[in-house]
């Protein structure tokens, strides 16, 4: 028990960001713990893991339970190359990162969806459209309805416009609580 008599317990959800080389995965992540944006381009080698801690009120449950998001940012797919099962296994959620400057990397997204939902097929996923900053086209074609499916969006990690609420969303389905 903790010093206010209540049960200490920490929610922890492991949540894998997927999608082609240098769509933003990395500059997302970093956007949403550390609230940090840097140009550079540093491509991902295996996987980094990072972790955000929240409440579960902030999540928008009725709890002062601590959430733990253990968010895996996974090298990005080359040459037709999918993510390591091992680094997949176990997640309970996703972020599918597309380039919205890049019509291949929106193009690629089912294909890891399918790779992840294989590993995790009742995991929740959400969609980034990332880069909204330089895109002066219309909105992606939505994908085909699926229950694992939260919902997408568009995003910025340059500006962090729509990343708390990209992960917010997920971790609130999570939680079992609403989605969008």
């Amino acid at each position: 028990m903790g010093q206010d008599g209540r049960t200490d317990t920490m929610i922890l959800k492991k949540i894998c960001l997927v999608g082609d080389f240098a769509v933003g995965k990395t500059s997302l992540v970093r956007r949403f713990v550390d609230r940090q944006f840097d140009d550079r381009y540093l491509s991902t080698v295996g996987v980094k893991i990072s972790r955000k801690l929240l409440t579960a009120r902030e999540l928008g449950a009725d709890s002062d339970e601590e959430v733990q998001l253990v968010l895996w940012d996974l090298a990005g797919r080359t040459s037709g190359r999918s993510s390591p099962a091992s680094n997949l296994k176990g997640a309970q959620g996703a972020v599918i990162v597309g380039d919205l400057t890049r019509p291949e990397s929106i193009a690629s997204i089912p294909v890891h969806l399918e790779h992840f939902l294989a590993m995790n097929p009742r995991a929740l996923v959400v969609v980034a459209y990332n880069k909204m900053d330089l895109h002066q086209g219309g909105e992606p074609t939505p994908l085909h309805h699926r229950e694992n499916i939260l919902f997408s969006m568009q995003t910025s990690a340059k500006t962090g416009d729509g990343i708390d609420h990209l992960f917010h969303v997920l971790g609130r389905g999570l939680l079992g609580g609403m989605t969008a």
